[in-house]
């Protein structure tokens, strides 16, 4: 349940649907993520986590020691006894939360499109919209124009309105399948889509620790899926097939994890 956006190490070697996925270790602090992240309400006591990290053979001070640097840090809030999510990782919990069922409405063929309007920005500026827009599954045509179809419900963020005009209209000429297909690299997308299936089939036989791990995967990849109108997306489209595998393997793994921290 680790809700870390996808990374190189998720994409590399793109595997077939029969092969094993690359799947990411995780460190103490993405099983403490991973765990919140996954958990509603997002708060747990700290020897909750310390069960949670043993299925990976993580001892209790790696834990704890994590736990103080992620309240250092803005992660975490320690109160009544549990550790909580603050604000900045709530609104990357609803993301990931949305990623598993996104708002969608019907395409009319109108596409979303957002130019960056000054013309000169912070760093820290261009990195907090570069961010915004990954969120909202917007591409870059070109340096300062970003766009997608027309088919998402959510609202925007202060950071994309007061950095970019914002506008619904019809995309460049040409086919919009092509165009989709040049700003997101779907077939690598649906490649590991297809074999993250495959390892939900396999690893529901396996142990907690696994089972945990193939779910972060999941849902990393979940997020970066662009959703877009089935009439832009290439056959056999595996996103809602994928969703659908994942929220049987869910439900029964997160029944047992629940047990493992009670027991």
């Amino acid at each position: 349940m680790d809700r870390v956006p996808p990374d190189r190490d998720d994409r590399a070697g793109n595997p077939g649907a029969g092969a094993a996925p690359a799947l990411r270790p995780l460190t103490a602090r993405s099983v403490v993520l991973s765990t919140l992240l996954g958990h509603h309400p997002p708060a747990l006591p700290a020897r909750a986590l310390v069960r949670v990290a043993e299925l990976f053979g993580t001892a209790e001070g790696a834990v704890r020691t994590a736990l103080t640097r992620m309240v250092a840090a803005g992660d975490l809030e320690q109160r009544d006894g549990a550790y909580r999510l603050t604000d900045r990782l709530l609104a990357r919990q609803a993301r990931q939360d949305d990623s598993r069922a996104p708002r969608t409405r019907p395409w009319d063929g109108g596409w979303e499109i957002a130019v960056v309007t000054p013309d000169r920005r912070p760093a820290a500026e261009r990195a907090a919209l570069r961010q915004a827009m990954a969120a909202l599954r917007l591409a870059e045509l070109r340096e300062g124009c970003w766009l997608r179809p027309a088919n998402l419900v959510r609202a925007r963020p202060a950071v994309v309105t007061e950095q970019c005009a914002l506008l619904t209209g019809a995309a460049p000429e040409g086919d919009p399948a092509r165009l989709a297909a040049t700003l997101w690299d779907l077939e690598a997308w649906a490649v590991r889509a297809r074999a993250l299936e495959a390892a939900l089939r396999r690893e529901r036989a396996e142990g907690l620790a696994r089972r945990f791990t193939v779910s972060a995967a999941v849902l990393r990849h979940l997020l970066a899926d662009p959703v877009l109108p089935a009439s832009l997306l290439p056959a056999d489209w595996p996103g809602d097939r994928l969703r659908r595998h994942y929220e049987d393997f869910d439900r029964e793994f997160r029944e047992l994890l629940l047990r493992h921290i009670g027991g």
